[in-house]
């Protein structure tokens, strides 16, 4: 079953990449390299169309129709910026290594294990993990630390409802993500850039917040290996650091997780990573940003435009600080 859930701080409809030109972004993605004489590296996957969105055949998700430019000032998200630029450390530095290196990663099959401080630990499939839930269609603006912005159409589930079938306990006061560890499928796991594998956290509060989810899936098709398949985290009032890839581990923790990024280069990726454009990244202002596919910068939202849903877990929260 497929619901949609709106808030009013939801991107406007014609903020999202229309699906015609989703399902054509190999053509698009060749012409914008042959435009700009550069060569586009690697295949962007699912041969001349997106593999339909089948988690399993008791999961089937229908395909959205075409999505709609409503107003003359909506822009749209250019293709290339969702599956040809991306970061994924796992499969190297630059934006264009997921897609070009990611195509040996094997998402199927695929087990979570859920443990720490929790009354019903367990190692699931992911079939099993996922079928006691409704998946949700739901559009999230995301925005890069490095101020670079996307309007992304998610499919995916609540990741409270996820967590709370293992019944955290009252001493559990943080969430912490871990990503598969395969260096023989994920290149950038052969180098020292991070402490592998990855690690993600968010304070419990955080991870229960109806915003957060846990996507498979994005413009009703199945994720792609360079967008985190087969299963990845979504906070959109964060910066998409936070947001982990390929979860492997989910773990109740008394004690703040080490986060990977936090641990590599703490004075520039704070553990907390809220979008503020009042607060500055150690080396460029946040106070704008540039949405891929457009020329000019826009104004950064507090909390990335979800301050109204968000903004009560940090009141009173020194945000300088806490970064």
């Amino acid at each position: 079953m497929l619901i949609r859930v709106k808030k009013t701080s939801d991107p406007a409809a014609g903020d999202i990449t229309p699906e015609s030109v989703y399902v054509n972004r190999r053509q698009f993605i060749a012409a914008a390299g042959a435009a700009l004489g550069t060569v586009v590296i690697g295949d962007v996957k699912a041969g001349d169309a997106p593999a339909p969105f089948d988690v399993s055949p008791g999961y089937r998700v229908q395909v959205r129709p075409g999505y709609q430019k409503l107003g003359p000032t909506d822009t749209v998200t250019i293709p290339f910026s969702v599956f040809a630029y991306n970061n994924f450390a796992e499969f190297g530095p630059e934006k264009g290594d997921p897609a070009a290196n990611s195509g040996n990663f094997n998402p199927r099959p695929w087990k979570i294990a859920v443990d720490g401080l929790c009354a019903k630990p367990g190692t699931l499939d992911l079939d099993d993990f996922l079928k006691p839930h409704t998946f949700e269609d739901r559009i999230y603006r995301l925005r890069c630390t490095e101020t670079w912005s996307i309007v992304v159409p998610w499919v995916g589930i609540s990741l409270a409802a996820a967590l709370k079938r293992f019944e955290p306990l009252g001493s559990a006061k943080f969430v912490r993500f871990e990503t598969v560890l395969r260096p023989a499928e994920m290149p950038g796991q052969k180098t020292s850039a991070l402490v592998w594998p990855y690690v993600e956290g968010l304070r419990l509060d955080e991870a229960m917040h109806p915003l957060s989810m846990l996507a498979v899936g994005m413009y009703g098709q199945v994720l792609t290996n360079q967008n985190g398949a087969p299963i990845r985290l979504v906070v959109p009032w964060k910066y998409g650091f936070k947001s982990a890839k390929s979860i492997v581990r989910i773990s109740f923790t008394e004690v703040q997780p080490t986060t990977s990024w936090n641990l590599r280069i703490p004075n520039e990726y704070g553990f907390w990573a809220n979008v503020n454009p009042n607060v500055d990244h150690a080396r460029w202002s946040q106070a704008n940003e540039r949405r891929l596919g457009e020329f000019m910068r826009r104004p950064t939202l507090m909390y990335n435009g979800y301050a109204d849903e968000v903004a009560s877990m940090y009141a009173g929260m020194d945000l300088v600080k806490n970064f």
